[in-house]
C-alpha cells in the first residue's frame, strides 16, 4: 500500500503554479523527509495530501484509495502545521477536551500521559507555553488520534536544537510503537539521516529526486582526482556536480558499480546532506526510478 500516491498532480493559485505534473508513490511504513527550496511546493503537496486544498489538475489519494481530504481519511491521517495552530487562550487541558470531542479516535489517557512525561502544566493556557511546548502539545494532539499517517509541515523551523531533538524523539518513540508513516517536511538538511529513510526532493513544484535513503546513497559517489582530466570522468559516469580548484576536482557521481575510476582518481561516500544539497543547486538533475520517470527518461536515467 501507499500512503500518498499523485498522478500528474498540479495545482495552481492565480497565475502561479505551487505544482506540476507531481507524481509520487509513497510506500507505507516509512518515515519520509521532503525537501526543497522555499517555493517549491512543499507545503501545497502536503495541503493536498491533509485535504486543506484541491488540486487544479491530476490526483492524489491517502492510505491506498482513499481520496485525500474524504471523511475517512481526515479520521485516519494527522497533521501538524509549522505554525502549530492551537487556541492560545484555552487551558492545555481544554485543548485536549476540544481535540477529543472532535476526533472519535481521540486516545485522551495517552495524550495525557505524554503531557506528563512532557511536564507540559495542564492548567497553563496555550499562549503562555513556550515553542517547543506548543510544538510538543500539538505533536501530542494529533499522536493521540491514533494516525496510520503523520504529516509535519516545517515542524522544526522554529524550535531550537534541544526542542528540535525532544520533538523528533516522541515521534521516533510513537512510530516505534505504533508503527505509522511520517511523512515530514524540513529544510534542516543535516538532521534528515537520522530520521527518515525515504526521500522526496521537490525544485519548481516537480519531484527532482525520490527513493530509498540508503539506495540513493549507494548509488551516488564523490569522486577525487586531478582537474584537468575530469572530462574523463564524464565519459564514464553521470555527473550531478563538479567542483574544480587549480589542480584538484571533486565531482559528484551517479554509480552503476560497473565503471572502473581513471588512473589517479579516488571515490568516497557521499553523505546525505552532500547530496541533497547537490541536486538542489542544480535543479534540472532528477533521478526519478521506475514509473516516476518521465516517458523521455530510461528507468532510474538522471536526466540533466
Amino acid at each position: 500500500m501507499n500512503v500518498v500516491e499523485t498522478s500528474r498532480l498540479a495545482k495552481r493559485y492565480r497565475r502561479t503554479w505551487a505544482l506540476r505534473d507531481c507524481n509520487l508513490a509513497v510506500p507505507a511504513g516509512r518515515i519520509v523527509a521532503l525537501v526543497g527550496p522555499n517555493g517549491a511546493g512543499k507545503t501545497t503537496l502536503l495541503h493536498c495530501a491533509v485535504g486543506l486544498c484541491t488540486a487544479t489538475n491530476g490526483s492524489i489519494t491517502v492510505l491506498g484509495d482513499l481520496g485525500a481530504g474524504s471523511l475517512e481519511a481526515l479520521e485516519r491521517v494527522a497533521f501538524v502545521a509549522q505554525d502549530a495552530p492551537l487556541y492560545k487562550y484555552l487551558s492545555v487541558r481544554s485543548m485536549v477536551a476540544v481535540t477529543r470531542n472532535l476526533n472519535s479516535r481521540f486516545d485522551q489517557a495517552q495524550a495525557e500521559e505524554r503531557l506528563r512525561g512532557l511536564e507540559i502544566p495542564p492548567d497553563r493556557k496555550v499562549g503562555k507555553l513556550s515553542g517547543g511546548q506548543r510544538a510538543q502539545l500539538a505533536l501530542t494532539l494529533a499522536l493521540a488520534r491514533g494516525p496510520d499517517l503523520l504529516v509535519l509541515d516545517e515542524p522544526l523551523a522554529r524550535l531550537d536544537p534541544l526542542a528540535r531533538h525532544d520533538f523528533m524523539a516522541l515521534v521516533m518513540a510513537a512510530v516505534a510503537a505504533s508503527g505509522f508513516s511520517v511523512i515530514f517536511s524540513s529544510h534542516v538538511v543535516s538532521e534528515l539521516e537520522r530520521f527518515a529513510d525515504y526521500l522526496i526532493v521537490l525544485a519548481n513544484g516537480r519531484v527532482q529526486m525520490v527513493g530509498d535513503i540508503d539506495d540513493l546513497l549507494t548509488s551516488h559517489k564523490v569522486l577525487s582526482g586531478p582537474a584537468e582530466e575530469s572530462d574523463l570522468v564524464g565519459e564514464q559516469f553521470t555527473v550531478v556536480q563538479t567542483r574544480k580548484a587549480t589542480r584538484h576536482a571533486e565531482i559528484l557521481v551517479r554509480t552503476t558499480g560497473e565503471s572502473q575510476l581513471p588512473g589517479g582518481w579516488e571515490s568516497d561516500d557521499v553523505s546525505l546532506e552532500e547530496l541533497v544539497l547537490a541536486y538542489l543547486r542544480d535543479p534540472s538533475a532528477s533521478m526519478l526510478p521506475g514509473p516516476l520517470a518521465t516517458d523521455e527518461l530510461e528507468v532510474g536515467e538522471v536526466a540533466r
